[in-house]
């Protein structure tokens, strides 16, 4: 009589809200009968933190994900890791993460070991940038479009007291390439990329173009109409950065007929929609019958800075010669043109 007896339950708990603790003892008297005794406990779990992501196309295999932590609560949270857990098939990196500096811990000012040691205060915030691209070839062939789930943000934490818990994002997936001008029936706009800094270059538009046909040829819902505002796509193969003033330089450029049936395509630079940088020779090429549903061909055209700053590549548009159909292109690729003239 006068003893106790004191027990730990420990329960990770998923969800935030009100929760209901249950407590049960059986017990039997000194005349032998058994009994129980009921407890209910009402409290209320609360995330210390919230997560919000920002996703940004790097190319047609990869993106990044940057991933702000806020702390809410009204005490100070040390975040013990932070990491990206891709799906299959895809691979995560961080940028500027643990491990960025080498420097033993007795080497180190205070300053540099309060901010390494993932304290975080109240209404403050950290932020983590990771690179999610493709690592299988299955997923390096078909790329990364727009809609596909690069995986969740996993975020380890503790209270002063030494509380720990983890909390992770919603799946987070690639966004959806929108170039300016689509569908409103303005070439001009779309060909200029007027009123944006938009370029086809490392913005995956060919394979998300080419994940909705695929989706529309196979009967699957699809995320938008881009293959039928863009049938058939111009994408720069590894163009230059910079350019010399006045020295004429071929760029490769694949097209791809991601519509259903074969086109004879003529590829063509129109001299008023294009800025600083003009085709050095003919500025139309007639490529031919173009297979359907993926058919492509690579042609190289010349072009000449005329003007030094950064410029964009733009003016592009394909024509159905069939058809009589005609093909705006946004702007391909930002070039910088430094102001030396090329030795003659």
């Amino acid at each position: 009589p006068g003893d106790g007896v004191d027990a730990i339950v420990e329960r990770a708990l998923e969800e935030s809200g009100q929760h209901i603790l249950r407590v049960e003892v059986g017990y039997q008297t000194s005349e032998g009968n058994q009994k129980t005794l009921r407890k209910f406990y009402r409290f209320n779990v609360s995330d210390p933190l919230t997560i919000s992501e920002k996703t940004v196309r790097a190319g047609d295999n990869a993106c990044f994900v940057s991933i702000a932590v806020d702390n809410v609560s009204t005490q100070p949270m040390v975040i013990e890791s932070a990491t990206f857990e891709p799906r299959d098939g895809f691979v995560a990196t961080q940028i500027g993460g643990e491990g960025t500096s080498s420097a033993p811990d007795d080497t180190k000012t205070a300053t540099q070991l309060f901010d390494s040691c993932g304290r975080l205060e109240p209404k403050a915030s950290f932020r983590y940038i990771f690179r999610v691209e493709t690592m299988s070839q299955d997923t390096s062939l078909k790329g990364v479009a727009c809609g596909d789930t690069l995986g969740k943000a996993v975020l380890s934490w503790r209270k002063t007291m030494g509380e720990k818990g983890k909390l992770s994002s919603g799946p987070i997936q690639c966004p959806t390439v929108q170039p300016p001008g689509l569908g409103e029936n303005n070439p001009a706009k779309v060909m200029m990329g007027t009123g944006t800094q938009y370029v086809v270059h490392g913005s995956g538009l060919s394979v998300d173009v080419a994940a909705v046909a695929a989706n529309r040829a196979a009967g699957r819902q699809q995320a938008n109409n881009l293959d039928q505002l863009l049938p058939v796509t111009v994408e720069p193969i590894d163009p230059p950065s910079t350019m010399k003033l006045a020295s004429p330089e071929e760029v490769q450029f694949l097209i791809v007929n991601h519509s259903p049936k074969a086109m004879n395509l003529q590829l063509q630079f129109r001299l008023n929609h294009m800025s600083g940088v003009a085709v050095c020779g003919k500025s139309f090429k007639n490529l031919g019958e173009i297979p359907p549903s993926g058919g492509s061909t690579v042609v190289g055209i010349r072009l000449l800075a005329l003007v030094a700053g950064l410029l964009r590549v733009q003016g592009c548009c394909i024509v159905d010669l069939e058809a009589g159909q005609e093909i705006p292109q946004p702007p391909l690729f930002n070039v910088f043109v430094g102001q030396t003239l090329a030795a003659q």
